[in-house]
């Protein structure tokens, strides 16, 4: 009886549950759209009960009641009320840091509720958040800014690379590539007193894998789905994790990371705010690439202030990365006055249609906002992918030579497709077919350069009136026009606008001129003010 007792008493929770989604997947092979016809839900590689293991004694005495008491004082709250509780002691960095392992615990393990949104955890977030916490008492910090990123739990998207857990860009192949040094952006969280909870889901490759196959799903992770809808409405991506988990109040903020569309995207379906910042702004070095032209990380948070804060923190100049520049953070972002009066806006005439977005323009100009409309002319992108293709062929395998754990045995896209090859039905259900073009584009670094050129001048031409009319933005929906402010490298800014008729999130995305967020944050702070549309997902309150 004692041994018993003894083995008993041994025995480890055990959360999470695989179970038959057959039925599922098949009541799912009638959604209207091809890209949400699921080959399947549950991640079979990764095993979420291993993930928790580290925090099985901590979260044993974290119970339901501590988590509920404190949830008037974390969800949706932004930085600087985060930082106000913990400064009258109504908070810790250890609480908060718990209630977010909680929190993704008890929603990721219901079979009815789990969004795949979570890869990864810092097996050592809790320690470190007592450090914080400790250190602020003893180094007598007292009152924290309001805009410190101190203490503050941050998830990052799985191509980011961390010294403490393994990055893997949802791929198989990258699974054992455990052993690298934090990204330049990484090091910089660190430096501001960030906590980094974990790694997120992510579009395989970022979204240049496969065609045709569902936004947020990777092998490593599985199928991320949407919390306002789930398994009816895309998550967005490629940064699909990074969008569900700060609508899903799992963690104080996210970074995504983009090359066309893949922060806007996953930003706007998931009403959180999102920026895609001008190419060189933040850092690309320790990233797992597409194209070294265009991609580039971005913070991705439930509101424009923390938004601000968050790419305060990730600034920084790297010798490393040939597009990155130094910004005096004090010039760069001015003092822009955060009101919508007198402010010269485009919008785009044929999305006039949309009701949502027409109902907004009417709202900014009665705040006094001078609105002009404009209908750009019509733009060639051809060539499009072919710069993706010769940017990837050469940036990936820089990469996989200078950053990757040396137990990763593939260094080129060839290795990964006959990695693939060997088991498709786990490492590539939905094939790889974006790898295989890669392979077979034989265009030379000469075309390539006259190819990026025209994409480039056809991308600033379509976004023209920015300069011709003197506009403070241009106002799109979602990520339609992600792709050409992509290929102008101009940056971009989501921010929640409301939700259609079916409950889906839509939002309003502001395009302005290279190395201009500061006026784009203050404009879209006062639209956030305005309309103030953010709500939680009903079933994750």
């Amino acid at each position: 009886m004692l041994f018993l007792f003894s083995c008993q008493e041994k025995e480890k929770p055990f959360f999470f549950k695989k179970y038959d989604e057959t039925a599922e997947l098949a009541a799912q092979q009638n959604h209207e759209s091809k890209r949400m016809q699921f080959k399947l839900l549950q991640s079979k590689y990764l095993d979420m009960n291993a993930v928790f293991a580290p925090f099985e004694k901590e979260l044993a005495t974290f119970t339901e009641e501590t988590y509920n008491k404190l949830k008037g004082l974390v969800l949706e709250k932004d930085i600087p009320t985060l930082q106000k509780s913990v400064n009258e002691g109504a908070l810790s960095y250890e609480n908060l840091t718990k209630f977010y392992l909680y929190r993704i615990r008890k929603f990721e393990s219901d079979s009815s509720l789990f969004l795949n949104s979570i890869i990864a955890l810092n097996p050592n977030v809790i320690s470190q958040a007592k450090e914080k916490d400790k250190n602020r008492i003893a180094e007598n910090i007292g009152r924290l800014p309001d805009l410190s990123l101190f203490g503050m739990p941050i998830l990052l998207k799985d191509n980011i690379n961390t010294k403490d857990m393994p990055t893997t860009a949802g791929a198989i192949a990258l699974a054992e590539n455990v052993n690298t040094q934090d990204a330049f952006i990484v090091e910089r969280l660190r430096e501001h007193g960030a906590l980094i909870l974990g790694k997120v889901n992510l579009s395989e490759w970022a979204y240049f894998f496969c065609t045709d196959c569902p936004l947020g799903y990777s092998a490593i992770g599985g199928q991320t789905l949407n919390p306002y809808g789930r398994k009816i409405f895309e998550t967005g991506g490629s940064s699909a994790g990074s969008g569900v988990a700060i609508a899903a109040n799992f963690a104080v903020a996210a970074i995504g990371t983009e090359t066309s569309g893949s922060i806007t995207s996953p930003s706007s379906l998931n009403s959180v705010v999102g920026l895609k910042p001008t190419i060189g702004l933040l850092s690309r070095t320790g990233i797992v690439p597409i194209s070294s032209t265009l991609d580039t990380p971005g913070p991705m948070t439930k509101s424009v202030i923390d938004n601000y804060i968050l790419l305060h923190a990730l600034l920084g100049k790297d010798i490393k990365d040939a597009a990155s520049f130094e910004v005096n953070p004090d010039r760069y972002f001015g003092d822009y006055n955060k009101v919508l009066k007198e402010k010269k806006i485009g919008i785009l005439k044929p999305l006039l249609k949309d009701s949502i977005y027409q109902l907004t323009i009417n709202k900014l100009r009665k705040a006094g906002a001078e609105i002009i409309e404009i209908t750009p002319s019509e733009l060639s992108f051809n060539g499009f992918t072919t710069l993706l293709n010769i940017d990837m062929k050469y940036d990936l395998p820089k990469y996989l030579y200078n950053h990757v754990d040396k137990k990763v045995a593939v260094r080129s896209i060839e290795d990964i497709i006959r990695f693939n090859l060997q088991d498709t039905l786990l490492r590539a259900p939905y094939g790889q077919q974006l790898f295989e073009g890669i392979v077979k584009d034989s265009t030379t670094v000469t075309e390539l350069e006259l190819i990026t050129y025209r994409l480039a001048s056809e991308g600033r031409k379509y976004l023209q009136a920015l300069d011709d009319e003197n506009l403070a933005a241009i106002l799109s929906i979602n990520n339609y026009h992600s792709g050409i402010a992509a290929v102008a490298k101009y940056p971009t800014l989501t921010v929640p606008m409301g939700y259609k008729e079916s409950g889906e999130p839509i939002s309003l995305t502001f395009i302005g001129k290279p190395k201009a967020e500061g006026r784009l944050y203050a404009l879209a702070f006062a639209f956030e003010q305005l309309i103030n549309a953010r709500k939680m997902p009903k079933n994750y309150q």
